[in-house]
């Protein structure tokens, strides 16, 4: 008796687990099939707006201008006339090379000029007294064929000693080196008492325009070539080179007070960097940047047109490329793949992939599952005693 009472005492413990178990899937089902409440996010409307160009880069000054200085004619050097390091204007005496050979050169070339011409008066003169002999039959045509050709030897000789004394007038005021430009001279590379100019030119020193100054940089070549589609289809509206904007930042980090523009775009791309050559021109009145610098820069080549801005931590990126997240019309987790267009203002520019009005989930995203239900979290109602405080004010 004792054996069976135990096989029925067991036998209903058994049917009330089957009873508690289906209790259970009873009240699950009635929560709509869903083990899990829906996904709280928080989202922002997609709105399409025009935003500006810009592109951060690193570039290098250069002078404006740079003029190598240089001794033409050969004699050696007297003097230097200037300040090293100090601005010179154009035509300024720089150098003095002594003038002595040269001015004695100079006299000699105006002596055989005078001698020339001295020689073709009286050439002249024996060939018209030719002419007036020759139809008499007092010389024979012979005689007056050779005054006439004396008369022009002489005449070319003359042209040639003129020729001479231009040239050793040039090269004495060689010896006068002046400034070919207005700048900022640098180191005398010769010194004093030095021959120069013997067989080549000497570099004596270098005078840099540093008003304006060039700033160097490159870009990427895919990039320009985005930017370009983009203004085909319409979506971008590019500056002309002389409108668009380069602002600098010092090395220390202070921005530049003077904007700048884009003055050259390269034509050809550098197989090794895969870059363009771009160049700009920056005003440097007070002297403050120098050639040689490397600066921080922005340059702003125009517009985005139709474009969104997304948080940066709404963007995602995955094996395939960048995407987002929208909470759509049915409630329910979409991804949709997006291009990009660089960032502005700690936050992503979108051009394609988004429409306006799309909701994009930018909080809670780690809970956000593509299909799967989510809802717009509702703002936290606030504290009763902050109320009253307010109230009390």
């Amino acid at each position: 008796m004792s054996f069976n009472r135990l096989r029925i005492t067991a036998a209903c413990l058994t049917l009330l687990t089957t009873g508690l178990l289906l209790s259970s899937c009873g009240k699950d089902s009635s929560r709509g099939g869903h083990g899990m409440p829906p996904a709280q996010v928080g989202v922002q409307v997609a709105q399409p707006q025009s935003i500006p160009l810009v592109r951060k880069l690193v570039g290098r000054l250069s002078a404006y201008r740079s003029a190598n200085v240089l001794a033409r004619v050969s004699g050696v050097l007297l003097k230097r006339a200037y300040v090293e390091g100090s601005t010179v204007r154009k035509g300024q005496v720089l150098f003095q090379i002594d003038p002595a050979p040269l001015k004695a050169a100079y006299d000699s070339a105006r002596a055989s000029l005078a001698q020339a011409q001295a020689n073709y008066t009286n050439m002249r003169i024996a060939a018209r007294r030719a002419q007036e002999l020759a139809p008499k039959g007092f010389i024979s045509q012979s005689e007056l064929d050779n005054a006439q050709a004396a008369e022009r030897t002489a005449k070319a000789a003359v042209q040639q000693a003129r020729a001479h004394v231009e040239s050793a007038r040039i090269n004495l005021g060689y010896a006068t080196v002046r400034s070919p430009i207005t700048g900022r001279a640098g180191s005398q590379q010769v010194t004093e008492g030095a021959l120069v100019g013997q067989g080549s030119p000497t570099l004596l020193t270098t005078v840099d325009q540093v008003d304006p100054l060039y700033v160097n940089f490159t870009m990427a070549v895919d990039e320009l070539d985005k930017l370009r589609r983009e203004q085909a289809q319409g979506k971008a509206s590019l500056q002309d080179a002389d409108k668009a904007v380069i602002r600098l930042a010092l090395p220390d980090g202070s921005p530049y007070g003077k904007k700048g523009s884009l003055d050259f775009s390269g034509t050809t791309v550098d197989p090794a960097t895969g870059s363009v050559a771009l160049r700009g021109v920056i005003p440097n009145p007070d002297g403050t940047l120098l050639p040689g610098m490397y600066v921080n820069l922005e340059v702003d080549f125009g517009s985005l047109d139709k474009a969104f801005l997304v948080p940066e931590a709404a963007l995602l990126r995955d094996s395939t490329g960048p995407y987002v997240l929208l909470l759509g019309k049915d409630g329910k987790v979409v991804q949709v793949r997006v291009t990009t267009a660089g960032n502005y203002r700690n936050q992503w520019i979108v051009t394609h992939g988004l429409q306006k009005g799309e909701r994009i989930i930018v909080q809670g995203i780690a809970r956000a599952r593509p299909g799967q239900p989510a809802q717009v979290a509702k703002a936290p109602p606030a504290a009763p005693g902050k109320r009253a405080h307010a109230g009390a004010r």
